[in-house]
């Protein structure tokens, strides 16, 4: 086997983990999520999840990935608990799982750049979203979409990933920054701001039991986190580096572009008068899309906004993608590129049902939020503060500046709080896949 990769800079691997975490949870899921849940009563609990279960959650995956220097199955053999790999293995299903379904709305966003140019979506947005999200024309846009991170795979983690995420980042930032601006021309913006910013407290606590699965899910999902994606890349940087500084940095930057989505889509549809509470994997783009038609310029902004949702959709597929490759080049003599190549193979057929049938793609997501991501991060929490203990402290310590206290108090709130919310989190999830009167658990057969 070839010599491991890693990454040229500090700021590569930051930016790779951001572009990880910053993409469709931020731009597809984050504002329908939102709307769905009671607009700011959902922002709440959310921002509360991920600083409160998020950040201590990806500093326990740093410190598995950077101990090891290996793979997300591989590096709990390497640091001695090979027992435990089955959590490394969950972790890359649970991202294979994700990444075959991410990969038909990414094929939705590239048909929606070109559907701006030509305004084809504005007479009737629902009617265009239900032409071209299902069918032959949805599979052949998840293969182009696939195709394109197999490319950026292939390429490895400097000549690829990294390089390409420096440029993905950034301009994700910029163009959803002048979208936020470009929204606050529009009148009628202020009742947007309003409903993404007052939450209503009562309304909150009469319905966190449906709130809190998805904005913990939310959290997983955004940060990507109970993927195997995290401790991957954090196998890839150098011992010295604080990880309490870089995840700190990604979180807060994961959750600034996840509120600044909130401020482009929100006005955008108060402006319009289109009520932010369509549920499903469509709203983005039957909302959204719907408003773009009356406002000034709406084909260039609807081509911009639509050109950054494609560049953080990527930023973040490749990151799934590289988990499962990361693994087959750390264990067998094969090559990155048709290593690459033939998981992107397998991930295309996998995401068939969900590009043929958008039931499916919602099926594939509800059991992602509330079984597989949950499941995932909750046994690597177990293992980094009850069997790692003392030696995930003085991983999480090295190079980070802090004092003890701080790596003492992150390890108590991994050992109680963090994973007694993310079990009360599966709970949750648990009820509503297999104790409802309608079983979500059920595929749509």
């Amino acid at each position: 086997m070839s010599e491991r990769e890693t990454w040229a800079t500090r700021a590569g691997f930051i930016l790779a983990a951001v572009g990880s975490a910053v993409g469709l949870g931020n731009i597809w899921q984050f504002p329908f999520k939102t709307a769905q849940f009671g607009g700011a009563s959902f922002l709440v609990v959310y921002l509360i999840a991920v600083f409160g279960i998020g950040l201590p959650a990806i500093l326990a995956e740093f410190v598995i990935g950077r101990r090891a220097k290996l793979n997300a199955i591989s590096a709990f053999g390497r640091i001695g608990h090979r027992q435990w790999r089955f959590v490394g293995a969950l972790g890359l299903l649970t991202g294979f799982w994700i990444l075959s379904y991410y990969s038909v709305v990414g094929g939705w966003v590239i048909r929606y750049i070109w559907g701006s140019l030509q305004g084809a979506y504005f007479g009737d947005p629902a009617t265009y979203f239900g032409a071209v999200s299902a069918g032959l024309d949805a599979v052949a846009l998840h293969a182009v979409f696939m195709f394109l991170c197999v490319v950026i795979v292939a390429l490895g983690i400097e000549d690829g990933i990294e390089k390409a995420t420096k440029v993905m980042v950034p301009s994700i930032v910029v163009i959803l920054l002048g979208l936020a601006v470009y929204g606050t021309t529009l009148s009628g913006a202020t009742a947007g701001y309003d409903y993404f910013l007052s939450p209503d407290f009562g309304a909150l606590m009469s319905n966190l039991g449906d709130i809190v699965p998805f904005a913990v899910g939310q959290a997983f999902f955004s940060l990507s986190l109970g993927m195997g994606a995290m401790i991957t890349y954090a196998s890839y940087i150098d011992r010295d580096d604080s990880l309490v500084a870089d995840g700190s940095t990604i979180v807060v930057l994961n959750t600034f572009v996840g509120v600044l989505a909130g401020f482009v889509v929100f006005p955008l549809l108060f402006a319009q008068g289109i009520d932010p509470n369509t549920s499903g994997p469509g709203a983005v783009f039957v909302s959204v899309a719907g408003a773009f038609a009356n406002i000034p310029a709406g084909r260039i902004v609807g081509l911009v906004f639509f050109l950054v949702v494609l560049i953080a959709a990527l930023s973040s597929a490749i990151s799934l993608l590289e988990v499962v490759t990361s693994y087959v080049i750390d264990n067998y003599d094969v090559g990155r590129a048709p290593t690459a190549a033939a998981i992107g193979v397998s991930l295309f057929v996998l995401g068939l049902p969900s590009a043929l049938d958008t039931a499916w793609l919602g099926w594939f997501d509800t059991l992602a939020y509330q079984l597989l991501l949950p499941v995932s991060v909750l046994l690597v929490l177990l293992f980094v503060g009850w069997v790692l203990g003392d030696e995930a402290l003085s991983e999480v310590l090295k190079g980070a500046g802090v004092g003890n206290g701080f790596g003492v108090t992150w390890l108590w709130m991994v050992r109680i709080v963090v994973i007694l919310a993310v079990l009360g989190t599966l709970a949750l999830g648990i009820q509503t896949l297999f104790l409802g009167s309608e079983p979500a658990i059920v595929p749509p057969l």
